[in-house]
């Protein structure tokens, strides 16, 4: 094993319920157990919307770290020049999505981001993603060289199946309340689903749009579904365990994914998925129903026949066991990133 401090620079809150952060975590927990030496530098929360301020503090605080640098993707494709000079940008990235592929943006900020992003990734050393659809889309759209990247798939652990007993049965949707979770067409294809009996909850942290969670709860109360959908904020670790225990079906109808954290999870739980045909969704959860994105129509079809269907969930969810059971586990994650910056655990 080597000696090597690996410093990873991390924007906002460590602790913080959102995907990014619990690979994060999940992958220096791993490094920790194996005695690789890290350290966090924390920068500064504003990422991927830096102020100068913000990049002269980045700057400081990475010019000071004297140990191979491995940077949160949020961060490193908001960097600029006045980041470069100190550090320079031979760094290895961690990417679980493009920035510029954000919903919600303007065709011109969207085309701004995705030019300083090119910039940048074309400058780092190494970069880590998080699905192969993430490496051929770097390769593709933003000309890196294809030895520079490593596929990082997040771990899994091992749960208990969920019963899929639910009376009414429960819709859990999991992802911080954004305009890219397409939450508008889950509750808007609900709504046609009034008739039959439901329950869901949307469980995600409710401050990181507070514009687009304003819109969701006024969507759910203009449709008369405050009895039967609820936000749920973000949750723990041990409260989403519980919570997909309850559950009979996740709806991941996300307009983009990097990999899809929550439906593998609620796969582990043997939830039955349906999701939408959108970025890295189809190879992550191969077995789930898929619908087209931002189409509430076919949504809504997809969750009333599932919904009405006892055996059809019960079919889904053993499917979704059997495919969580053959994903990596979180130790081989924390290999993989470790080796990308030629650290040995």
């Amino acid at each position: 094993m080597t000696t090597r401090t690996i410093a990873f620079g991390i924007p906002g809150d460590l602790n913080a319920p959102t995907g990014g952060y619990v690979y994060a975590r999940r992958i220096m927990a791993e490094w920790t157990k194996a005695g690789v030496p890290h350290r966090v530098i924390k920068l500064p929360g504003a990422y991927p919307n830096p102020t100068h301020a913000n990049l002269n503090a980045t700057a400081m605080a990475l010019a000071l770290a004297d140990a191979p640098l491995l940077i949160d993707g949020l961060a490193y494709g908001a960097f600029s020049e006045v980041v470069a000079k100190a550090v320079g940008w031979r760094t290895t990235v961690l990417l679980h999505h493009p920035l510029c592929d954000e919903t919600g943006l303007s065709d011109e900020a969207a085309a701004a981001a995705f030019g300083r992003e090119r910039i940048a990734l074309s400058k780092a050393a190494h970069v880590v993603v998080t699905s192969p659809l993430t490496a051929r889309d770097l390769t593709a759209r933003f000309g890196v060289d294809p030895d520079k990247i490593t596929v990082a798939e997040p771990g899994l652990d091992r749960a208990e199946p969920a019963p899929l007993a639910g009376n009414p049965p429960v819709i859990t949707a999991v992802g911080s309340v954004t305009p890219r979770k397409g939450y508008a067409d889950l509750v808007t294809a609900l709504a046609t689903c009034a008739d039959i009996p439901w329950r869901c909850e949307i469980i995600g942290a409710l401050d990181r749009d507070a514009d687009e969670a304003a819109k969701i709860q006024a969507l759910i109360a203009t449709h008369a579904l405050t009895d039967r959908i609820t936000l749920r904020g973000a949750l723990t670790a041990e409260q989403m365990s519980e919570a997909y225990a309850n559950a009979d079906l996740l709806a991941a109808p996300s307009l983009h994914e990097g990999y899809g954290m929550a439906v593998t999870e609620a796969m582990a739980h043997g939830l039955p998925v349906i999701a939408a045909n959108a970025g890295a969704l189809p190879e992550t959860a191969p077995v789930a129903r898929f619908v087209p994105p931002a189409d509430a129509g076919a949504l809504a079809a997809a969750l009333r026949e599932i919904l009405t269907d006892p055996a059809l969930r019960k079919s889904m969810g053993a499917q979704s066991l059997a495919h969580a059971r053959t994903r990596p586990d979180w130790q081989d994650t924390a290999r993989r990133v470790a080796g990308s910056m030629g650290v040995t655990m």
